[in-house]
């Protein structure tokens, strides 16, 4: 369905603001007609998904409410939806599937290009060009900053782009004929995560991906893409040898270390919805690893004073597990319930638990002596205090394992993150001033826990991307874990919200103090970060600036935290207008 005002555009508003719904800049109905008529019928006008909680729309449907607010909770409800995001903050709460709560489209895009080729990706950004509409990119909405919805846009919903092509022994670059040797895959831009994994599995093989089946290719490579295989492998913008790609000006080309190198090197980390929209890219293959899965928790009761220094010690000891090929996803905390339910474990503990694991090992003593000389430090230091506790489980294929440990967190509600990049020195130096960190991160929230993620290491700082470098952040090639926390909040209470906000800039300072120069991922990050071109893109921004300028000289793409967004901003009114 396709409609609107009447109006034309006039041009003093085209010259200082994005048309826009409700106002005079805003197109007829018949200049989206004839956007329809392009796309062969691809022009979409979706209502709200929780629409039909809502007696007052169109899509009311008192037996379907109940289903949705259900499937409202999972990740693959929003990314089968046109223009639904995991978290609700980001489509400013204006149809939640909520009876008692009012409903309105002004939060999502007003229109939605169901972009299934590079040639429709095209027809919709010359349309926003053209016209002066504000562009959105959105693939599953699995992005935790807000940059898959804008509203009152035209959105390229490349969720169907997801096309996967086995390249068996080599592949051969666009343009300069280079020959690659390996094995490969060339998967559409909208391609899920899941869906790469089984195509890979099928030759015995897997790529490094995300850690939930949803995450899409496309905002995952532009951001760097952290995995667990990553430190075996580095980052999977490190294993991009090539992507097809529309930029700005409606150009499709193809970039790689030979062709449009500028641009290559900036889609590799310089982050999504920025210098063009990626409809492939072709993606280093590895052989599946066997996967031995390690349960660790290494626990005590939080009443004990010693708390602080075993979680320091613990935390220490992370890039010398590392070194020996464990990598995986903890929590480390001061007190918190006990996730692992085995006789003889504590309600409640601090320390640490996690899922870890290695790689192709030959026996479980590769796990034993990476373990023991930690487990025989604490029973020296802390005699009879703390459990050291471990469960394995053997995995034939790294899709075995993924089968069973993706990401099953809820999606919904309001959530933002905070995000910090530790590297060695602030890991392994002075251990007073780590401790004083952690204590201070760990006491100042209202979660007395937070994630440490072994995703960085040995893999990621000597990668080799192809053309000797990309726009991945710096601070990635000394880190070994990402650390990250979250803070929730209520719905339509900006009180709370910006509690949430104060307590996550506060929360992670002294991570950022003890990293100076250092900086975050920006997929997994706070999106008030005060200084956010330092922390998510170092010493490449000035660089990524002046491609972005380069390539889109009018800001036909515009996000935020995004580079090149300095020179606009999101009116109260929703309107996004020159500064």
């Amino acid at each position: 369905m396709v409609g609107g005002a009447h109006t034309l555009p006039s041009e003093a508003e085209t010259d200082t603001c994005k048309a826009y719904p409700g106002t005079a800049s805003w197109l007829s109905a018949s200049t989206w007609a004839v956007l329809n008529q392009t796309l062969d019928g691809r022009l979409l006008q979706p209502s709200p998904p929780g629409a039909v909680c809502h007696p007052d729309q169109p899509t009311y449907d008192a037996s379907l409410c109940a289903v949705v607010a259900e499937e409202w909770k999972t990740y693959e409800f929003h990314t089968e939806n046109p223009v639904s995001v995991i978290w609700d903050q980001y489509d400013n709460y204006t149809c939640l599937p909520e009876m008692n709560t009012t409903c309105s489209s002004a939060g999502y895009p007003a229109y939605v290009v169901n972009a299934s080729s590079a040639e429709y990706v095209k027809t919709g950004i010359d349309f926003a060009r053209k016209y002066n509409v504000r562009l959105n990119v959105k693939n599953t909405g699995h992005d935790y900053m807000g940059r898959s919805n804008s509203p009152g846009s035209l959105s390229l919903w490349t969720h169907h782009l997801n096309h996967i092509t086995y390249n068996q022994g080599q592949f051969k670059l666009s343009g300069s004929g280079r020959i690659i040797s390996g094995d490969s895959y060339t998967v559409g831009g909208g391609a899920q995560m899941y869906n790469v994994y089984s195509a890979a599995d099928k030759q015995n093989q897997t790529i490094v991906g995300g850690g939930s089946k949803s995450v899409g290719i496309g905002g995952y490579i532009t951001g760097g893409g952290h995995s667990i295989l990553a430190p075996r492998y580095g980052l999977a913008a490190d294993n991009v040898w090539e992507m097809e790609i529309v930029t700005p000006g409606g150009d499709i080309l193809t970039a790689n270390e030979d062709q449009n190198p500028d641009l290559f090197w900036a889609m590799r980390g310089g982050g999504g919805s920025t210098f063009g929209i990626i409809t492939s890219a072709t993606l280093k293959a590895y052989p599946s690893p066997k996967v031995t899965d390690v349960i660790l928790a290494i626990v005590t009761d939080p009443k004990e004073s010693f708390v602080p220094d075993l979680l320091t010690y613990i935390v220490s000891q992370m890039p010398s597990l590392m070194g020996q090929g464990i990598s995986g996803y903890n929590i480390i905390t001061t007190d918190m319930a006990n996730p692992i339910q085995e006789p003889g474990l504590p309600d409640r503990i601090a320390g640490l638990v996690g899922k870890c694991i290695l790689q192709d090992i030959e026996s479980n003593d590769v796990i034993t002596k990476a373990f023991n000389p930690i487990n025989e430090t604490i029973q020296q230091r802390w005699p009879n205090k703390v459990q050291f506790y471990t469960i394995l489980e053997q995995f034939d294929s790294f899709l075995g394992w993924f089968d069973k440990n993706y990401d099953m967190n809820p999606a919904g509600g309001s959530t933002y993150l905070v995000s910090r990049l530790l590297d060695g020195k602030a890991l392994t130096g002075d251990s007073e001033t780590l401790k004083n960190a952690l204590q201070e991160v760990l006491s100042s929230g209202s979660t007395s826990s937070m994630a440490a993620y072994m995703v960085a290491g040995k893999g990621v700082q000597e990668a080799t991307p192809r053309g000797g470098s990309n726009a991945v952040n710096s601070a990635w090639r000394t880190a070994y874990v990402h650390a990250l926390n979250g803070e929730s909040f209520a719905p339509f209470n900006s009180t709370d919200e910006e509690r949430a906000k104060g307590l996550l800039e506060k929360n992670f300072q002294p991570l950022r103090d003890l990293t100076p120069g250092g900086g975050a991922y920006i997929n997994e990050a706070f999106p008030f970060e005060k200084d956010y071109q330092q922390t998510f893109w170092g010493s490449n921004y000035a660089r990524l600036l002046q491609i972005k300028r380069e390539v889109d000289p009018t800001d036909v793409f515009w996000c935020s935290p995004c580079v090149g967004n300095e020179r606009w901003e999101v009116r109260q009114d929703g309107q996004l207008c020159q500064k």
